[in-house]
Order: C-alpha cells, then structure tokens, then sequence
C-alpha cells in the first residue's frame, strides 16, 4: 500500500493489471448509495490522475472556432471559495433577473393605449378578435423560447455553458431592440419570437451552469437566491412602467420599458460572462480535466480531487451512452438507457407545466379602481419577491417534495377561500370593497406561497436529474414545458375570466390538489445528494411510482434506497428498523400511523 501511494505509475499499473477489480468497483461501488460516498468521496488524487488519463480529448465542433467561449486566462480569481460561489450565483442571478424583467414587462405594454392603436387591435374589451391577437403577442415569444432552449441545450454540450449563455444574451439583445423600435404587429411579433429564442437559451442553460458550478450541499439555496432575483426583474419592471406610464408621451411610456432590456443584457455581456468559469462537468466531459481541476479548487473550499474523481468517473460511464446524446433518442427510446432519459424528460416537462397550473398568472383587484389595481399588484410583486428568500432556507432543508405538496395544497386552500370571496366581491352591493379586500389578501398570500415554494423548485429538479452528458438537454427539455404552459396558460387567462369570472380561482384551487399526487408519488427526492449519484434511482429502478421503486432499489442491496426521503449521507435504515417503527406505529394508533406515513413520504 505504501508503494501504491507513492508512485503514480505503480498506481495505474495495479490498476490495469486488475481490470476486472476496477470495473466492479466502478459499476458497483461508485453508483451505490453510501458507498459511493466512501468510494468516490474518500479517493486519492493518484486515482484521479489515472482516470483522467482515460479520458479522450473530445473532437470540437467545427462550428466553435466561430463562437465566443470561454478561457482560463480571463477568468477571475477570488481568494476564497464562498465569494467565487457568490459571484457566481449573481451572475446567474443577473441573468435570470432579466428574465423576470422580460416577463413583466409586457404586463404594462399590453394596457397602453398608443401601443395598441399601432399594433392595430385597439380596443381590447368586448372585442374577440383583438384579445386573441393581444395574447397571440404574448404567446409567440414562448414559442421562441421552445426552440431556443432546444437549440441553447445542444450548443451547450458541444460548445459549453458559457458560449450557449452570451449567444443567448447576443440574439435577446437584437429581440430587444426590435420589440423597442416595432411599428405593427408584424414586427412585434417578430421581434418576440426573436427574444424568445435568446430568452429560451439562457433560461435552459442558466440553471444547469450553476448547479455544475456550485456545491452540492448549497444548490437549493443558491438557486432560490437566483430567483428571487428573478422576481425582483419581475417587480422592476412592473414599477417603472407604472411611473412610465405616468408621462404624457404615451410612446414613450410603452417604447422605454422595453428599451430597458438591453441595460440588462449588455452589462451580462460585456462585464461579466466572459470572465466567468466554465462548468468543471463539462470541462471534464470534453477531456480538459486540468481546467475543470482548476474550477473546483477556485470554488471550493475542500474536496477538489474527490468531487473530481467522481466528476471524472461519471463521464467515463456516461460515453458509454454517447449515443443517446440527442433530443430524438430522448424523446423515442430504443434502449433501456434511453428510455431512462426518456422518464427524466417526462418528469422535468410535466413538472415545469404543473408549475403554470397550480395557477401563478392569476391576479385579480375586484372592487378596486384601475389606478389602485395597479398600486396593489405592484405591492403584490414586492411581496412575491420577498417571499423567494423563505425558498433559500427551507428548499435544502426539508427537499423538494415537502416543499411542493405542502405548497400546492396551501396555495389550493388559498384559492379556494379566494374563489368564494371573489363570487360576492363580483355581486356588487355594499360589502363589495370589504370581499374585494378579501380577494385581494388572498392574492398576496398565495403568490407568497408560490414565491417560497413552487417557484424554484421546479427549475432547480431537471438540474439535478440528468446525467452529464445531457444535462444541458435536460434542462432544454424543461424550458420547453415551460414554454408549453405558458403559451397555454397566456392564451387562454382572458377568455377564462370573461366566461366564469371567480369560477377561475375555483379551477385552480382543483388544479393545485390534482397535481400533489403526481409529486408524492412520481418524483424521487435528489436533496442531499451528489449529482453523479442521481443515477442510481433511474438504472436500478423500473416502476414509475417512486414507493415502488424505491423497494425495487433496496432489494438489490443498495444502501440510499429511501428516494423518498431527503438523504442526508451514511447508510439508511436497515429493513429492520423500519418494521419496528411500522410496528411501533400500530400499536399507538391511527395518528402515528399517518404521521409514518407522511415521514415514509419525506413530507415530514
């Protein structure tokens, strides 16, 4: 042993001249529960030295000698970790900000008299034809952001995070000035399609750079940090179109907000992007195993050659399945490797699309003035905003599932009593204002429920399912169900409110109850968890419902079989333990038995 420590070589060649250990150690040991932990976690740097000889230099693609990318010369040096994570997270959190940002901003534009005249679908009220066009505006752009997360997605694996981000940034800044400078609805819509597709491309590879980038233990909260920012672009931009609206030149107040966006995107650009590191899982991946080295030991505090041996490992396994590297075999399997990606897909799509309906557009100011809606949903943002930083504490505290289940059916319950209040606020009579008021506190409780629960969570999950190789996909595949409940979602709010009124916050109270069960008994908990462990559930799993699979994994002796649960490290209860707790549980009665249940479910 003293030998195998000293020497390198001695170290590689022990290994070579034991393929067979190795290989078992790798497909056994590594993608294992706590093993993995003692295995890739406890491994020395020779280890990574010789893995990383195996990995092969990945050929560029021809089309990245044209593109901007990044370099390990121009990046920034921090003395310590936690600033560069920080940094990092802003600089995401920049991204996402106008994101938020471009998503409010048409909330104003569309209520601008001047701006509707020109686009030729003035008025809006009582008229079908120009409401249907009003939401046709707004729903192109999600269709621009379907094809550019599907695009920014497969520029991402090939060419890198950050060269998919800045050409995301470069094509929103054209979309930007063009929704500036529109003359018709043409152009509008053009122009909306245009920052679309830029839009799409940060928003798919924004969230996957920043888990690569950031620990583990830290990924919740440094997201949710990242989306407050993002409902902070949000409430900006509804404030200063309330100011802006305030000027008598109309034209300006509709044309500036919208000119706003390139500040935005100009100071990501030239400021930050560039200087910024690439993702160590992706420098691995294309065999610049150094630079990913250098990464790490730039942001994190210990650990470097442990978390890269198993970076390094994991992409060894993962060229395994190089052929599944592409949104066709993703989406139609032919492969039982594929058609793991392919439930991965599933979960990330439909959750993004669950996202939109458990109902967070809905904003209604019964019994209120014009001027005082708009007073109350800007207040309503700020509020919205605030309520994101709960998501920082509790998101890697208590897991994604808690967090969602407890969120929708806190938000349903909200809806519900809304739903009511709204029906005698919409009566008219003299309590009219007192229900409206009651709507209204509704609202502002629900979006902060939202805000502290369901809004992070699922743009934080497709990170952390998907392998390396197609992380970047993966997080495509979600901007793409996103996109899908969006569109919906923006087309048909309007009509819904002119045909069932309050019976629109009823809907959603039983859209929020209809989606818990799909998170209690489809999503497997990630919390806790390494990246490269993620694996484990999806190959050693064969049922869709996660109790069932989770017995399937224990079965074959895993020891991180409970993916219900949060997993906090170390080996988990042994089957024993647990049929003395379900024991314990029958014998003191009902209640215990329900809050085993919930425990079982990781909802407690």
């Amino acid at each position: 042993m003293e030998t195998e420590r000293s020497s390198p070589h001695t170290s590689c060649e022990m290994r070579n001249d034991s393929e067979q250990l190795s290989s078992s150690v790798d497909s056994s040991g590594f993608f294992n529960g706590a093993s993995n932990d003692v295995v890739s976690f406890n491994t020395s740097a020779t280890v990574v030295a010789c893995d990383a000889e195996k990995v092969p230099v990945t050929p560029e693609w021809w089309m990245s000698k044209y593109l901007p990318s990044y370099s390990a010369a121009r990046m920034f040096k921090f003395s310590n970790p936690n600033s560069y994570n920080w940094a990092n997270n802003l600089l995401a959190g920049l991204a996402i900000l106008f994101y938020g940002y471009d998503q409010g901003v048409m909330s104003q534009v569309n209520l601008n008299e001047d701006y509707l005249k020109l686009m030729g679908i003035y008025p809006t009220t009582g008229n079908s034809r120009n409401l249907a066009a009003l939401g046709g505006i707004v729903s192109v752009y999600y269709g621009g952001s379907l094809v550019g997360a599907l695009l920014g997605g497969s520029i991402a694996d090939r060419s890198g995070r950050i060269t998919a981000i800045i050409l995301g940034v470069i094509i929103s800044i054209i979309g930007a000035i063009f929704q500036a400078s529109a003359m018709n609805i043409t152009w509008m819509c053009c122009a909306r399609v245009v920052t679309g597709l830029g839009v799409g491309a940060i928003d798919a590879v924004i969230p996957v750079w920043s888990s690569e980038v950031s620990p583990h233990q830290a990924r919740g909260g440094f997201l949710a940090i990242e989306f407050f920012l993002n409902i902070s672009g949000l409430s900006l931009a509804y404030w200063i179109e309330i100011f802006a609206s305030m000027n008598h030149n109309q034209v300006m107040a509709w044309r500036t907000p919208l000119a706003l966006q390139v500040v935005f995107l100009l100071a990501i650009l030239a400021a930050l992007v560039p200087f910024f590191p690439e993702s160590p899982r992706w420098l691995a991946k294309a065999g610049r195993v150094s630079e990913a080295r250098t990464v790490l030991q730039a942001t994190r505090k210990d650990g470097v050659e442990a978390e890269l041996s198993a970076i390094v490992r994991s992409v060894m396994h993962d060229q395994q399945h190089a052929e599944n590297n592409s949104y066709l075999r993703m989406l139609f399997p032919r492969t039982k490797s594929q058609r793991e990606l392919q439930w991965r897909v599933v979960l990330s799509v439909w959750l993004q699309i669950m996202q939109e309906l458990v109902g967070i557009g809905v904003i209604t100011g019964a019994g209120f003035s014009q001027g005082e809606v708009k007073l109350l949903a800007g207040f309503n943002n700020l509020s919205y905003m605030f309520s994101v930083l709960f998501a920082v504490f509790t998101l890697d505290r208590f897991g994604r599932r808690s967090t969602m289940v407890w969120g929708a059916a806190g938000m349903g319950l909200l809806l519900l009593i809304g739903g009511i209040l709204d029906k005698y606020a919409q009566a008219g009579g003299p309590n009219q204002r007192a229900y409206g008021a009651g709507v209204v506190a509704m609202t502002f409780l629900y979006t902060g429920t939202f805000g502290a629960t369901w809004l992070v969570t699922p743009w934080l999950y497709p990170t952390e399912l998907f392998p390396t190789y197609v992380r970047a996909k993966g997080g495509a595949w979600s901007v793409v169900g996103w996109s899908i409940g969006n569109g919906i979602v923006t087309m048909i709010t309007p009509f819904l409110f002119q045909a069932i009124g309050y019976g629109v916050l009823l809907l959603l109270f039983s859209l929020n109850i209809f989606v818990i069960p799909f998170i209690i008994f489809m999503y497997p908990e990630t919390s806790g968890r390494p990246l490269e462990q993620i694996d484990d559930f999806f190959s050693n799993a064969t049922s869709w419902n996660v109790f069932t699979a989770s017995k399937q994994i224990r079965e074959q002796g895993f020891t991180n079989h409970q993916w219900t649960r949060k997993y906090h490290g170390g080996i988990e209860q042994s089957p024993m333990v647990q049929v003395r707790r379900d024991v314990d549980a029958e014998r003191h009665g009902w209640a215990n038995k329900l809050r085993r249940c919930a425990s079982d479910a990781g909802l407690m």
